[in-house]
């Protein structure tokens, strides 16, 4: 287990140095070219439907490199980066700046706060803090943090207070293969030694971590 953080801690120092650049998206700008995201993820990023994610609040640099990889999946037909049937063809019409402004303004707003069950309290937080040394599964604070708020300069995104359905189907999916837009193959590694309980536990744990 020792091996395996130091392994994350070596990999975050990377990517963090990778990414240290500044962000120029415009989230007034963005505000105003929002208008057509709000059916799915609401007006204020908080996406009534719960098989959407959640924007609000997410990082500004994470959110412009999944609108990247959504329209790059639909460039290379699926073969690069990351692609949705509806998402990635919502961003043929974006220019890179438009990604950029439409990722700050999201950023800029606060996500709305979920529940955690009772029931997996337990169980979810000594997965999430610790992992499973036994089946090689590090920690999922390692990279998101004890908070899960993630880390903007890493890449790692905020998942706490986010739709369970929504983790479920792309922990589901990234463990199947079917999205593959993660860095270094890191999320689709642990995925793949995730149950289906594991990944139940964890998806409903994450809606009230805070």
């Amino acid at each position: 287990m020792k091996k395996i953080a130091l392994s994350l801690t070596m990999l975050f120092g990377a990517l963090a140095a990778n990414n240290a650049t500044a962000f120029d998206g415009d989230a007034t700008a963005g505000k105003a070219k929002s208008a057509v995201c709000a059916a799915c993820h609401g007006a204020e990023g908080n996406a009534p439907v719960n098989l959407y994610p959640k924007l609000a609040g997410q990082s500004a640099e994470y959110l412009y490199k999944q609108l990247k990889d959504l329209k790059l999946g639909m460039t290379s037909g699926g073969k690069e980066g990351r692609m949705d049937p509806v998402m990635s063809g919502m961003t043929m019409a974006l220019s890179d700046q438009d990604m950029k402004d439409l990722s700050a303004y999201f950023a800029s707003l606060n996500m709305s706060e979920g529940s955690t069950p009772e029931e997996v309290v337990a169980l979810g937080t000594k997965l999430y803090k610790a992992g499973d040394a036994e089946r090689a599964i590090p920690a999922c604070s390692a990279c998101h943090g004890p908070r899960g708020n993630g880390t903007s300069l890493a890449g790692f995104p905020k998942i706490s207070f986010q739709h369970p359905e929504y983790i479920k189907a792309q922990l589901e999916k990234f463990r199947d293969g079917s999205r593959h837009n993660d860095q270094n193959g890191m999320m689709t590694d642990i995925a793949k030694k995730l149950t289906d309980k594991d990944i139940d536990i964890l998806s409903k744990y994450l809606g009230g971590l805070h």
